[in-house]
């Protein structure tokens, strides 16, 4: 019996007759992210936040030994963000008023449609723009150009305004540029990649640059194996998260870098083929949180919480995640937002390019 407890693909949690937690598995320890040692003799409620009021509807389940299913809620921990799951409880024969809870998340063949509608979204608001850039940036060339040369024969105050000029003309072909790569339709180089690797160079980059004003944390689980991912590609992504929340955040603040496996995570995608992404990256800064009139945006093209954003950076990520068959999530209150992006391991299988 303890051989397939172990072995239940399906995080799965043992109830005592007073909600108490009696036993977990350990797909459950890895969906709460929580130790069994920690959760054994904790009540169920203090240990797994369910987005619906359920207390009554199992108290009569308990008593009555019947089963309750409940079907699209939120589950996490402290310890994890919320994920949409279907919960079943089932009292256990012969045990002493003993009840087996199992969740089965359903992250989200909605929330991977997302981020492929988002990709979709950015190749098309961007198509119309790649065209035009280069015809754009050529003049603004000249146009910088003129002014540099300008600048030499006018007095200070008149160079002032010829200095505005070749400044905001970069801005616009730093602009352009970020546009361009949207365009981009080159297939990612997918290779075995230790996913620590890109995070410790990520982070050696913003350490000594646009996040030397952050505490760096490193959560990570060493076990994990590699992901099958294009490795400039995830350093891209990393760099723009880190880059993010260290704008985000203050002089003094943290930003925690934490990896963990989660075998429970499959995704649906519109052909209806489960994918799995187990590989788990979390980006979490101590900043102000994003503007709850964009959050559920953040993914777009041109959204952006910032005064002079382009709402580029992280509509890119978003496109460079989906390209690898990965996923990338969002959660955010103040004082703590949490990128999380999903990826596949390295297949049995795999025998690299040809």
């Amino acid at each position: 019996m303890n051989a397939l407890w172990t072995s239940l693909p399906v995080p799965a949690l043992l109830l005592n007759k007073d909600d108490t937690i009696a036993d977990s598995n350990p797909a459950a320890e890895s969906f709460l992210n929580l130790s069994t040692k920690s959760l054994l003799g904790a009540s169920l409620w203090d240990k797994v936040m369910i987005d619906a009021p359920l207390e009554g509807a199992y108290a009569r389940a308990s008593a009555n030994r019947s089963s309750l299913s409940v079907n699209d809620v939120d589950v996490g921990s402290g310890e994890r963000p919320p994920v949409l799951c279907n919960i079943q409880f089932a009292p256990m024969v012969g045990e002493d008023d003993q009840m087996l809870m199992l969740f089965e998340p359903t992250e989200t063949a909605a929330r991977l449609n997302k981020s492929t509608q988002s990709a979709r979204a950015a190749r098309s608001a961007i198509g119309m723009a790649e065209m035009l850039a280069h015809e754009i940036k050529n003049p603004l060339a000249g146009i910088t150009g003129a002014a540099q040369l300008l600048s030499m024969s006018l007095s200070t105050e008149d160079r002032e305004m010829t200095d505005l000029i070749v400044e905001e003309s970069r801005r616009i072909v730093s602009l352009l540029e970020q546009v361009e790569q949207f365009g981009n339709l080159q297939a990612p180089n997918l290779a075995p990649v230790n996913i620590h690797d890109a995070l410790d160079r990520a982070r050696q980059s913003a350490s000594v640059g646009f996040g030397a004003h952050m505490m760096m944390i490193e959560q990570y689980d060493p076990s994990l194996p590699p992901a099958l991912v294009d490795a400039d590609q995830l350093l891209q992504v990393l760099l723009n998260l880190l880059k993010n929340a260290s704008e985000a955040g203050s002089a003094g603040g943290s930003i925690t870098l934490h990896t963990f496996y989660d075998p429970s995570l499959r995704v649906k995608g519109g052909t209806g083929a489960s994918a799995r992404l187990p590989l788990q990256i979390e980006i979490i800064d101590d900043g102000p949180g994003l503007p709850p009139d964009i959050a559920a945006d953040v993914f777009e093209p041109f959204v952006s919480g910032k005064e002079n954003g382009t709402g580029l950076g992280l509509a890119l990520v978003g496109k460079l995640v989906a390209d690898v068959g990965g996923m990338i999530t969002v959660s955010s209150v103040p004082g703590r937002t949490v990128f999380r992006v999903s990826l596949p391991v390295v297949p049995k299988d795999y025998q690299g390019e040809n």
